[in-house]
């Protein structure tokens, strides 16, 4: 039997949805603001290959095809080790952005047989991961974006 892992966040951001955007669609860039994205490797103009490692001593290896790029949706769909996709809604609020993810996705891999039992660690390990992100994505973006990069 096949576990879905479904995870939502809201996030507010200290810059506009488009250089929330920029920041986004750069995934080239990601280990430089996302501790828990250790490399990123383009495989051609809309697709990357991704390797993550939260807390638990496991780094997931997923595929990453661009779906939209165009604001207010961002999507991803993911393979490898995960199945699914990723949604990030953005749009104006208070001088910044509101950030509104939606991720769903099937477990494959080694770890695919257990992943309903490690299911509650699992959701952990992802909310350690998306703390590390939303952290390190704020302290990014109040930086002026002539020193990104």
């Amino acid at each position: 039997m096949t576990t879905v892992f479904a995870f939502t966040e809201r996030w507010w951001l200290p810059a506009p949805p488009e250089r929330v955007r920029d920041v986004l669609v750069d995934l080239e860039h990601y280990p430089d603001w996302w501790p828990q994205v250790v490399a990123v490797a383009s495989l051609g103009p809309d697709d990357a290959r991704v390797l993550c490692r939260s807390t638990l001593p496991y780094t997931l290896d997923l595929t990453l095809h661009a779906v939209s790029r165009e604001l207010p949706l961002l999507e991803v769909a993911l393979g490898g080790h995960l199945d699914g996709w990723v949604r990030w809604r953005l749009e104006p609020s208070n001088g910044g952005t509101a950030m509104s993810l939606e991720q769903q996705v099937t477990v494959h891999g080694p770890v695919a047989p257990l992943a309903r039992v490690v299911a509650p660690l699992a959701r952990w390990n992802h909310r350690r991961m998306m703390a590390g992100g939303r952290a390190g994505l704020r302290a990014h973006l109040a930086r002026p974006a002539e020193q990104e990069q």
